[in-house]
């Protein structure tokens, strides 16, 4: 297990990246308990990139429940098709949505929030939860942070 994070944040969005998920890799390698990995991905991606709102909500009951996450709180509870989260997870793919309020639907967690990016985790075929984050910023994330953030919630079937 890795001690601490190597955070280099005078690169590129992609070499960050590809610094960073080795380092995730370590971490979470041999932990079985899924919300201890969560928790530790959370936290290295909220370190290395300073976004606004990182974490995870977890399908529960048929709706997504807050899981592990970094940044001010958050709703607790989604319902299926709602939002961001929730468009993610109906639809069964990643969204990136360069300005929230022009989102159809949107909840508003955190009125600071103006970008985000979602991505549904996958277990046998079915969507267990979704991956997301905010930022502060317009139009903050792209296809870089798509792939290589699949790339990370990959590792959670490793």
């Amino acid at each position: 297990m890795a001690e601490d994070l190597k955070i280099v944040t005078d690169i590129s969005k992609e070499e960050q990246y590809r610094s960073l998920i080795p380092q995730i890799a370590a971490l979470i390698e041999g932990e079985p308990d899924q919300i201890a990995n969560l928790a530790n991905i959370a936290a290295a991606l909220k370190e290395q990139f300073g976004w606004f709102w990182v974490g995870f909500y977890l399908v529960k009951n048929e709706v997504l429940v807050l899981g592990p996450f970094q940044g001010p709180v958050a709703c607790t509870r989604i319902q299926k098709g709602k939002g961001v989260c929730g468009a993610s997870w109906l639809q069964e793919e990643t969204l990136i949505v360069p300005d929230v309020e022009a989102f159809p639907g949107h909840i508003a967690c955190a009125a600071a929030s103006r970008s985000e990016i979602v991505l549904p985790l996958f277990k046998d075929g079915e969507v267990i939860g979704v991956l997301d984050v905010d930022s502060e910023h317009l139009a903050h994330f792209d296809e870089v942070d798509a792939k290589y953030l699949k790339e990370i919630i990959s590792l959670l079937d490793a």
